[in-house]
């Protein structure tokens, strides 16, 4: 990437009540000097009860901060970010807050979306802080694939169609092309969105990713680059929160009405074409 050829790229995270050394952890990843070759600005969308974490601006002077008093929702709350043209973005990077990782990556992603004028989305490979990898990109969900996997007692029956659904063995060594890619880490051609819309505000939080990755993929490519990584602390709260198991079935059900239940010939079409493109039955 040439001195003429410089990016900008608007990174936006949504918080809530976040530890503020691990935001400080996240900011710094994306605004550590990669030689000038982005001109980056953070944008802190601040859904908790107070404006506490507004210190974080004193981090470094690229830092916008949002107060929304209110809790808008993970997808309204980046929406403010994306929507914004006045942020003159060529690249918008939607970041999870527990997000770390070297910030040369963001000059590796900006250089490959550069090069492939066709993808409109990308991820890097995504690790626990223990190094192991986590699923990242997958096929288009179905009902089952979301509701069965919470019971452990059915296992055994639905590991073969999980790890299809969830794409293993092929993800973690490859740069793959998948439907679906996690919320944590989205590096967006700005222009995309401007042909396929933002995150769909119906969802408060949770299937925002899958539904926005959908219409990106229908438009152009989304595709995972192992080559490159990023650690996220996932949590998987829905699993421990009676609260947010409530969002998360909430937001499934308007996801599966909105593109359908059984009956999706769309989702059926492109899992099937991409299990042919990689060998999974």
């Amino acid at each position: 990437m040439s001195s003429a050829q410089r990016r900008r790229l608007v990174v936006s995270i949504v918080l809530y009540n976040n530890a503020i050394d691990q935001v400080a952890s996240a900011i710094r990843s994306c605004l550590t000097d990669v030689g000038g070759r982005l001109e980056t600005i953070v944008v802190l969308v601040d859904n908790s009860p107070t404006d506490a974490l507004r210190e974080l601006t004193s981090i470094d002077d690229r830092i916008q901060y949002r107060f929304m008093n209110a809790n808008v929702g993970y997808g309204a709350g980046h929406n403010i970010v994306l929507q914004n043209d006045s942020l003159r973005a060529d690249y918008n990077l939607v970041l999870n807050p527990d997000m770390i990782f070297n910030p040369m990556i963001l000059v590796g992603l900006t250089d490959y979306m550069d090069s492939n004028n066709n993808t409109g989305l990308c991820i890097p490979g995504i690790l626990y802080p223990d190094g192991s990898f986590q699923n990242v990109a997958k096929l288009l969900p179905t009902p089952s694939n979301l509701i069965l996997r919470r019971f452990q007692f059915l296992k055994t029956l639905t590991e073969r169609s999980n790890a299809v659904y969830e794409l293993k063995g092929v993800q973690r060594t490859r740069e793959i092309q998948a439907p679906f890619l996690s919320g944590c880490f989205m590096f967006i051609r700005s222009s995309i969105l401007r042909t396929v819309g933002y995150f769909d505000e119906r969802y408060f939080m949770y299937l925002e990713d899958v539904d926005l990755s959908r219409r990106i993929y229908k438009s152009s490519n989304c595709v995972y680059l192992p080559e490159f990584r990023a650690f996220h602390e996932h949590q998987k709260q829905s699993y421990k929160s009676n609260r947010l198991l409530k969002i998360h079935i909430s937001s499934a059900i308007k996801y599966f009405v909105k593109w359908g239940w059984l009956f999706d010939k769309e989702r059926a079409q492109i899992n099937a074409e991409v299990r042919k493109k990689y060998g999974l039955s």
